[in-house]
């Protein structure tokens, strides 16, 4: 119940999150469309969230987290503060973390125009064009020193089972970010040009890493942590982390580097690529960052003690429910967006400078892009497993494989299948790096799926087919209405999702796809509280 509980507290906060993202996109969408302009700003606003995913969500929390919480335990059980020797094993990586992101952003700002001009093959003859992705490049990458900083901050307190404060963050981001897209949309209704409303959205990138840093610090000493910085010192703990997130950094830099591969081959491609890209994966990240993330956050701790313990069961009952709750999760959506792809983006971002032709292309690509959702979230729940064996890694093989499998078929077929065919190619590289991992896992004895998720997981897809099936037919008594008035594209996806969601857990229920004890003792702890 700790594990569903810290899921619970992760996932409704990451849902928050999400759903302030996607109003997010859904104002960008309409007050900015889709053109030179916005990907202009999107190639820009990549590069830090590239660091962010690396870090947030990979190389250092994976590294940090487990040394961080063996400070505060050890010191516990010995009868000492443990509280105390995990500060100073913080303070001791922020006073070599913070000069390192310094130097990075200031070799990445004099660089930046010929960091620019290879990622963008199409902008290359284009002077104005270069310039200005370059302006917007320079604006936001600071964002990326704030945010690393940030995460720093969210591992000391996920160490101490404080998600809260770590899940919420990313909520400032998308209300500073959603107050400079309406301040744009005033300007260009008062005459102002579009270039400058884009220039105002990228330097609300790092004031929101600003207000985010100072959130983390303030519950970091809520937590009765108090971070101070010192003269760097390379430390034998120091120097081990880093011998750690190193080959995990690569591993998550796989994935990144992906992002950045999938960027230049958008950029190869007529069209405004990367902004419809980007659309379909907002709606793609929905599930990934509420199931996903979620779980991967709440199951490191957990399962680095169990490890730790010796306690081979534990682990392996963690990671079980992990899956099971992943995908219980995680089908119905990817099925859902798989059959109503174009209709979700034209219901969330069609209008205002987007047109119905954005939205049909957008909402292709998601299509293709959902058929690895699943994958995505496995990869999120299984990389735990290593990471808490200090293993960091057996996932830069996997995801290396994924990564070069992703850039050979785009070099082989970028122009024949386009934007589509890049979304495709990331499904596909997403399973493949799934099945790498789990056979990994097998064969080190690790851990072997039971049988009875195995026939969990099969009864779960007769659930998803069923609802699969009832969609295809519904979505047509729709049409017209997905790009109507608001409450005709309300009612609209109320319906489908309502009628989705019903279909699904029913025929769940009935088929066995959920276990019914769990559900029992759910109620009866809800009744109790």
């Amino acid at each position: 119940m700790g594990l569903l509980r810290n899921v619970g507290t992760i996932s409704s906060l990451t849902l928050v999150s999400r759903i302030a993202g996607l109003a997010r996109e859904m104002i960008f969408s309409r007050v900015l469309g889709a053109n030179e302009a916005t990907d202009a700003f999107l190639q820009a606003f990549i590069l830090p969230n590239v660091f962010r995913r690396l870090f947030a969500e990979g190389a250092f929390s994976a590294a940090f987290v487990p040394m961080f919480s063996k400070r505060v335990q050890q010191g516990d059980d010995a009868g000492d503060d443990g509280h105390a020797q995990a500060a100073q094993f913080s303070n001791d990586v922020l006073s070599v973390f913070l000069p390192a992101l310094i130097i990075l952003c200031a070799i990445a700002e004099i660089a930046m125009p010929a960091i620019i001009w290879l990622w963008s093959p199409e902008w290359r003859g284009d002077a104005d064009q270069l310039g200005f992705a370059t302006d917007l490049a320079r604006i936001t990458f600071p964002y990326i020193a704030l945010i690393s900083l940030v995460t720093l901050f969210t591992g000391m307190l996920n160490s101490v089972s404080k998600f809260a404060p770590g899940a919420s963050f990313p909520i400032i981001l998308n209300l500073v970010l959603i107050a400079a897209l309406l301040g744009g949309d005033y300007w260009m209704a008062n005459g102002g040009e579009l270039r400058d409303a884009v220039y105002l959205v990228a330097f609300a990138v790092s004031a929101a890493g600003v207000l985010q840093l100072l959130w983390l610090y303030y519950w970091t000493r809520v937590a009765g942590f108090k971070p101070s910085l010192q003269l760097p010192k390379v430390t034998p703990e120091v120097k081990r982390l880093c011998w750690i997130a190193l080959p995990a950094a690569f591993g998550a830099g796989a994935y990144q580097i992906n992002t950045l591969v999938q960027v230049y081959f958008l950029n190869a491609l007529e069209g405004s690529n990367v902004t419809y890209m980007n659309y379909a994966d907002r709606l793609n990240q929905l599930p990934l960052g509420i199931i996903g993330i979620a779980l991967a956050t709440a199951i490191l701790p957990s399962l680095s003690r169990h490890i730790a313990a010796k306690d081979k069961a534990g682990a392996s009952a963690v990671q079980t429910d992990a899956i099971e709750l992943a995908m219980l999760l995680t089908l119905p959506a990817a099925v859902a967006m798989a059959i109503c792809g174009v209709e979700f983006v034209t219901v969330f971002f069609q209008g205002g400078r987007l047109s119905i032709e954005d939205a049909r292309i957008a909402g292709e690509v998601l299509v293709a892009l959902v058929f690895g959702l699943p994958a995505y979230v496995l990869v999120k729940v299984l990389v735990p497993g290593f990471y808490a064996r200090s293993d960091t890694r057996t996932p830069v093989y996997a995801a290396l494989v994924a990564l070069a499998f992703f850039i050979g078929f785009n070099i082989a077929f970028l122009q024949r299948f386009g934007v589509v065919g890049v979304a495709a190619a990331s499904a596909v590289g997403a399973w493949l790096n799934c099945a790498i991992l789990y056979a990994i896992l097998v064969k080190r004895g690790h851990y072997h799926a039971p049988a009875v998720l195995l026939g969990r997981l099969a009864k779960q897809l007769v659930a998803a087919a069923a609802m699969g099936a009832a969609l295809w037919f519904l979505r047509d008594a729709f049409e017209g209405w997905y790009a109507g008035n608001v409450f005709e594209r309300v009612t609209a996806l109320g319906v489908i999702a309502v009628a989705g969601a019903g279909i699904y857990f029913s025929v769940a229920l009935f088929v066995g796809a959920i276990d019914r004890a769990t559900v029992a003792k759910l109620i009866k702890r809800k009744a109790a509280k």
